[in-house]
């Protein structure tokens, strides 16, 4: 891996594969944490079974939190460095040539447990919205990042609980009882006009096949 993949800003934007490929990846960077992720294939490319990813992440970089993903199944792959996870309560540390799944449903999260990049190829089945999830994620801690702030808006997060419901879930919490809140103050939220700023972040799922 050359420097340039392991640039700390944060962007979408496309990037060309291997010389004489068709196809452009998008590239998604989050400052807040040190995640570089590549989308190799996307819900279109696979009638939405699947988005495959490669996820860069930095020395000390971290998913913000534990979450869920109500639907999904996710494969990590470690094809360089070292990534400690922690899934449905259990942690481990895994290396290279290993996979970690994580089934849906199952509370996890995950963290570079090295000195280095940990490079990692990611399967996600079936894809619903994950890449627009992982867009707008971006793009807020883009904006969180700029306002100096130490968590991201509680407005914000709402809206996007409640876009990506059926991607991802806040652990331990009944579904029943997030989807409530977060649809009641979402909705609110619209009916008011006070979700401007949220929509400006807000990344159209362009690869989605159905919702």
């Amino acid at each position: 891996m050359t420097d340039e993949r392991h640039r700390g800003s944060i962007a979408t934007a496309s990037e060309a594969t291997e010389p004489g490929a068709p196809h452009h990846r998008t590239v998604i960077e989050n400052p807040l944490s040190g995640e570089r992720i590549v989308i190799r294939t996307g819900a279109s490319e696979t009638g939405g079974e699947l988005l495959a990813w490669e996820l860069l992440l930095a020395p000390g970089g971290r998913v913000p939190s534990s979450h869920a993903h109500p639907e999904q199944e996710e494969r990590f792959t470690i094809l360089a460095g070292r990534m400690r996870f922690r899934v449905g309560g259990r942690r481990t540390i895994a290396e290279v040539g290993r996979t970690v799944v994580v089934p849906p449903g199952t509370v996890h999260s995950f963290a570079n447990a090295g000195p280095e990049p940990t490079h990692v190829l990611v399967e996600t089945r079936p894809a619903l919205d994950m890449q627009a999830l992982l867009e707008t994620a971006a793009a807020m801690a883009r904006e969180q990042q700029a306002a100096a702030r130490p968590f991201p808006r509680l407005l914000d997060l709402m809206l996007f609980m409640r876009d990506f419901e059926r991607e991802v879930r806040a652990p331990y919490l009944p579904r029943a009882l997030v989807r409530l809140v977060t649809r009641t103050l979402s909705g609110l939220a619209r009916l008011r006009g006070l979700d401007a700023r949220y929509r400006r972040l807000r990344v159209p799922g362009r690869d989605a096949v159905h919702r």
